[in-house]
């Protein structure tokens, strides 16, 4: 009697270890995110469009009526080199519309993150997918054609040292491949660590100098060139310009 227990015992045992386990339940997704809010400034000053007036590094004044920039491909890094991508990155910061200079990224992994890396323009996949929706809508007069692709970033306005019609001044930087590329990809650290936890929502406020449009490296003469909308090392120039224009200035 007492070997038929055993035995009963065994095969249990056996039949037990061979049922197949379930697998590891993935990490659930939380409701942690996190807020970006871009304000741009000349300078010290705020930006405020058709009205203030600024100066540039050549000494030349001006007056800003547009300003647009394609903010994509964004990435919050952890101290151990852990990195979050958020999906479907496309963001236009567009001056004359609040509601465009802040979103809010969700389903972010809890933790804490040191640096945030984005693109400054669209990338060349999206270049070459033809005209699409929300962001990237040609509606949003961010669009020039099937070959040349996005407006990566726009600044349109006047001085009295340009030498164009209506003493205008109009930047329309774009270009996607090869020595015309625009496309400038940003990594900035956080002053103080963001913490990204469920339940919160932490504010990255991001300050934009438009000023470094026309300083370094390459001084931006007003007179001398007052329109510049072609692909080609003009605005390749811009774009090594305002690459660094960008710094977190606080997290709340």
């Amino acid at each position: 009697m007492k070997s038929k227990i055993i035995l009963i015992v065994i095969v249990a045992t056996s039949l037990f270890s061979c049922i197949k386990k379930d697998d590891p339940a993935p990490p659930s997704a939380t409701n942690a995110s996190t807020k970006i809010t871009f304000q741009n400034f000349v300078g010290t000053k705020p930006l405020v469009l058709n009205t203030e007036w600024y100066t540039n590094a050549n000494g030349d004044s001006f007056k800003v009526s547009t300003y647009k920039y394609y903010i994509t491909n964004i990435k919050l890094a952890k101290a151990d080199g852990s990195v979050y991508t958020e999906t479907e990155s496309y963001h236009l910061i567009n001056e004359a519309e609040a509601s465009t200079k802040f979103f809010v990224m969700g389903n972010i992994p809890e933790g804490n993150y040191t640096s945030i890396s984005f693109l400054i323009g669209v990338d060349s996949t999206r270049n070459t997918t033809g005209a699409q929706t929300g962001a990237l809508d040609p509606i949003n007069g961010m669009f020039w054609t099937w070959n040349s692709g996005y407006i990566m970033a726009k600044f349109e306005g006047t001085s009295p040292q340009s030498t164009a019609s209506g003493k205008s001044i109009i930047y329309h930087v774009g270009g996607f491949s090869g020595l015309t590329s625009v496309i400038r990809a940003a990594t900035l650290s956080f002053p103080t660590t963001l913490v990204v936890k469920a339940g919160t929502t932490p504010n990255i406020h991001i300050y934009g100098d438009v000023a470094e449009w026309f300083g370094f490296p390459n001084v931006i003469d007003f007179s001398q060139k007052p329109v510049l909308m072609t692909l080609g090392k003009d605005l390749v120039n811009l774009a090594d310009n305002y690459q660094d224009m960008f710094k977190v200035s606080h997290i709340d």
